[in-house]
């Protein structure tokens, strides 16, 4: 039988073990933008990132709402194989001006839908792309109420909204960050475009989208050693365990 004191310490190396593993396991458990900053006025490309946070179904849906407060003239979306995408629009009450024309209606809702046999897997993640513009001038950031829908008909609205000064909400919506504009190569249109937003015939898929997408890797790579640091740090906190556990059976054997 063990003793007390190892009964403890096992229970203190779980307990520690467990821990590490739930503070890391909410960084990548979100639907997010990436990159996930732009600048006002241009046309930029997109990826909303979503992981698979269900160990028993698949995601086969996305639905990502755009702000019509801050309509986006300009929506278009990356083919991506095995998925189809959908598109709706609407009127708008205000009339807005993009180079000179009026726009009287946009974009309000994309709809991923994953064809026949085709879902994102447990431990998987999809990115699905899309290219927008012009970026708002007048506002800091665009909030993407997103829609995940799995296979076993579970929906996870992420549609909450931060607020400064109180903790992150359990569902966050994707927030795409604006940043003041640096340059401008005269259409209204900033270098932050990327090539899939140049396709449009507005983006200029120069030097800033080449930073923002090694950014982003930078990011996925900090984030994989992040996890693999603490992968480390749980088999060390259990093998101290296990060590100790034997050290204290081998002194009660002698």
């Amino acid at each position: 039988m063990r003793s007390l004191p190892a009964r403890r310490t096992a229970a203190v190396a779980l307990a520690a073990a467990a821990s590490v593993v739930a503070l890391a396991g909410p960084a990548f458990a979100h639907v997010t933008v990436n990159p996930g900053s732009a600048e006002q006025g241009g046309y930029t490309a997109v990826d909303f990132r979503v992981p698979n946070e269900n160990d028993a179904a698949g995601t086969v849906k996305l639905e990502v709402n755009l702000p019509l407060d801050h309509p986006l003239a300009s929506v278009r979306t990356q083919p991506l194989p095995g998925w189809t995408s959908t598109v709706e629009k609407a009127k708008l009450d205000k009339p807005i001006k993009v180079h000179g024309n009026d726009v009287n209606e946009a974009v309000s809702k994309i709809t991923w839908t994953a064809d026949a046999g085709v879902k994102v897997a447990p431990g998987q993640f999809q990115e699905f792309r899309v290219s927008l513009g012009p970026l708002p001038t007048d506002a800091d950031t665009l909030v993407f109420k997103a829609l995940q829908t799995y296979d076993n008909g579970d929906v996870v609205r992420w549609i909450d909204e931060a607020k400064d000064g109180q903790p992150e909400p359990a569902k966050p919506a994707p927030v795409l960050k604006l940043t003041k504009a640096t340059s401008a190569d005269g259409h209204g249109v900033t270098a932050s475009a990327t090539p899939s937003a140049a396709a449009d015939g507005h983006g200029t898929g120069h030097g800033d989208a080449a930073k923002n997408d090694a950014a982003s890797d930078d990011k996925a790579s900090d984030s994989t050693a992040r996890v693999l640091g603490v992968v480390g740090i749980v088999v060390g906190v259990i093998g101290t365990a296990v060590g100790v556990l034997g050290l204290r059976r081998r002194g009660s054997a002698s």
